[in-house]
């Protein structure tokens, strides 16, 4: 489920460019704005950096499971460890999934030719249900 995440009211405010709550999904449903001081924070967010650069430490006041930071063309995908956020090869949430490799070849795609052919392979990949 995804929502709109709005400011941060911890520390620095952040605003990340998609976020979703998977494992907290019942907490949330039916909200359309979340109350980052009540409500659960998000289980996934991903931050697509193209003029500023986003530190996945800014997450950590809000204890946020899964940052996907795309940052020049590479996707890095970080799981919430204790106090800080550790690296990962794949996804938490989508662990049956190269979440990594079908980002960059989706990149890849819409450099060589146009950014709709990539979206409409990616969609090809993982038909709606």
């Amino acid at each position: 489920m995804q929502h709109s995440c709005g400011t941060g009211i911890l520390a620095r405010p952040i605003e990340p460019d998609y976020c979703f709550y998977i494992d907290n999904a019942a907490a949330v449903a039916g909200k359309s704005r979340i109350n980052w001081g009540i409500d659960p924070s998000p289980d996934l967010v991903i931050e697509v950096d193209i003029t500023s650069y986003t530190d996945v430490n800014d997450y950590l006041p809000y204890s946020i499971p899964e940052v996907w930071l795309l940052q020049k063309n590479i996707c890095i995908i970080y799981k919430l460890a204790g106090a800080s956020y550790a690296v990962q090869t794949s996804s938490q949430y989508f662990q049956n999934i190269k979440v990594i490799d079908i980002i960059e070849e989706c990149l890849q795609k819409a450099r060589q030719s146009y950014t709709s052919t990539a979206i409409r392979q990616l969609r090809q990949q993982f038909p709606a249900k």
